[in-house]
């Protein structure tokens, strides 16, 4: 399931169709929990749904109650995920509230209706038994709408945005400080004037609140929960980096590239399939795929483009196909985040050899070599093309996030135990080329 890719088709839907829609994001969590901040689910009023903000255990609760808990507006409610159960003196089931904990009146109210007799344990903490808490914000489709473009355009222009998004504000009647209002803090950084252009007070309590937010440095995590304190108000804000999609572009269009292509989407990823065989690389053999193109072995300045901060898959069964494809990326290491050869070592190695051969200065094929995995993926085990892609997703992942397998690696800096699985027989498989 593409969650984000599905959240945005079906909110075009049933705003096309006059139908409402809950976005429901996780903004908060603590101690342990299934989904990330910025996990998102859409909820529609006529029962369509999309999305996951748990492990499937919270959505029946929240499909239920999204509307009712948003007829007065955007508000955030807290559940929680470990084994809070109390009985009473009559034995009966109820809920601990910890007032300490945070738990608001609000969340008292969400609970009066809960019929507790006979009520199963894990339904009460909602089946996860991993001891957190969850806070999601809900608002309505025309409240998060703007949001929803936002990310639409992150994924159309391939542009990181910083975002911050206010979950609550204690202590202040400033009705402009609303639950769930965002403050895309790329305007600011890229003026050096835009806080005083945008705020015509820059003396107020918004200005005060964004120059904090803009001033703060984002980790590498992409959410962070942050707290900001004035002389009138502290508010709580979940800062985002809205990333782009994660780029895979695939050298080759044969049967084996299919079942990559597959994995890729359900991870949402954008995928482009390559082939200067006009035959292998139609839009009937990849439906899946977000771009399908017959390139030809000449066209460098293409195959540089869609490589460009993509991870890249050589995987033509051809060594002329290879040869040439290689040679180009392999002079340009800075690119791509990933370069993967299907294929035996001896065969790549026969390739790096053959393109440094055909070179006056080789030595600028050194920084590529050293960032090219191969032969290609990680060895998982099993049999067939989906052995294979598995293995191909799980390395791409692992390198994307500076993650180091647990494995001992044969090639590259990050480890690279390849997968076999349809690699030892690449050179038998007769090229078109």
């Amino acid at each position: 399931m593409n969650q984000v890719a599905d959240i945005l088709k079906l909110a075009s839907e049933a705003k096309q169709q006059g139908v409402d829609a809950v976005l429901a994001t996780v903004v908060r969590t603590e101690g342990s929990a299934y989904r990330r901040a910025g996990a998102m689910m859409l909820i529609c009023e006529d029962g369509r749904s999309v999305g996951m903000i748990s492990g499937g255990c919270l959505e029946p609760h929240i499909i239920k109650r999204a509307f009712w808990l948003t007829r007065d507006g955007a508000n955030v409610q807290v559940y929680q995920t470990g084994d809070d159960i109390e009985y009473a003196e009559n034995g009966q089931a109820q809920v601990a509230i910890n007032k300490e904990a945070g738990d608001t009146d609000d969340d008292l109210d969400d609970l009066d209706d809960i019929d507790l007799d006979g009520l199963d344990f894990d339904e009460l903490n909602f089946g996860l038994g991993c001891n957190g808490r969850v806070h999601v914000l809900f608002e309505r489709l025309a409240t998060a709408a703007p949001f929803l473009e936002l990310i639409r355009q992150v994924r159309r222009h391939q542009q990181p945005v910083m975002v911050a998004t206010l979950i609550r504000a204690n202590g202040c009647q400033n009705t402009e400080l609303q639950i769930g209002m965002r403050i895309n803090l790329e305007e600011y950084h890229n003026s050096e004037n835009s806080l005083e252009q945008e705020i015509i007070n820059p003396s107020n309590i918004i200005a005060d609140i964004v120059e904090a937010l803009v001033e703060y440095k984002l980790s590498e995590s992409n959410t962070e929960y942050m707290t900001i304190k004035t002389d009138e108000v502290t508010t709580e804000w979940l800062v985002q980096r809205l990333q782009p999609q994660v780029r895979l572009l695939i050298c080759g269009a044969g049967n084996d590239v299919m079942p990559l292509v597959t994995m890729a989407k359900l991870q949402d990823w954008h995928v482009t399939v390559i082939d200067s065989r006009t035959q292998y690389a139609t839009r009937m053999r990849f439906p899946q795929a977000d771009n399908v193109m017959s390139l030809s072995l000449e066209d460098s300045d293409t195959l540089l483009k869609l490589s460009d901060n993509a991870a890249v898959a050589l995987m033509s069964h051809s060594l002329t196909q290879d040869r040439a494809r290689l040679a180009i990326l392999l002079a340009h290491a800075q690119n791509y985040r990933y370069l993967g050869q299907l294929g035996p070592r001896y065969r790549t190695e026969r390739l790096i050899n053959e393109i440094s051969a055909n070179m006056d200065h080789p030595a600028i094929l050194d920084a590529g070599v050293q960032k090219l995995h191969y032969p290609i993926g990680y060895k998982l085990g099993g049999d067939g093309p989906e052995a294979l892609a598995l293995g191909i997703m799980a390395q791409i992942n692992a390198v994307m996030h500076d993650q180091t397998a647990s494995v001992e690696g044969s090639h590259s800096g990050v480890s690279n135990l390849a997968a076999s699985v349809g690699n030892m027989d690449a050179d038998i498989v007769p090229s078109t080329v």
